[in-house]
């Protein structure tokens, strides 16, 4: 069984400023998404949502020994992973296939399997 991470890049101040009916569009499609990693027999292991990106720390090594630590918003990006699925599958081709119906429904994903 291998895994994968699906990771949910978004703009996220173009998404607050969305009206609820995107809102539950958006919804709508992660609820079916999981239907169809059920139906396909993908196991979703954990996932969900990303608390914003100003309240994230960014640590990086300084270069010195010690480490450069960086609090959010990181305006130098356009777009922040707002959300992430970690899935358990044995089909990779038929999860490929549940993630493109996904992104078709106005998702942009990533999806990376993890190294073994």
């Amino acid at each position: 069984m291998s895994r994968y991470l699906v990771l949910l890049p978004a703009p996220e101040a173009e998404w607050a400023a969305l009206p609820a009916s995107e809102h539950e569009k958006g919804m709508r499609s992660h609820v079916q998404f999981h239907e169809e990693l059920a139906a396909g027999g993908h196991t979703i292991v954990t996932g969900g949502p990303l608390e914003p990106s100003e309240r994230a720390t960014s640590m990086r090594p300084d270069g010195a020994g010690g480490v450069l630590v960086t609090d959010g918003p990181f305006t130098e990006t356009g777009e922040q992973v707002v959300g992430f699925y970690l899935l358990e599958s044995e089909d990779e081709a038929d999860l490929r296939a549940a993630c493109r119906r996904f992104a078709a429904r106005g998702e942009h994903i990533e999806l990376r399997r993890m190294s073994e």
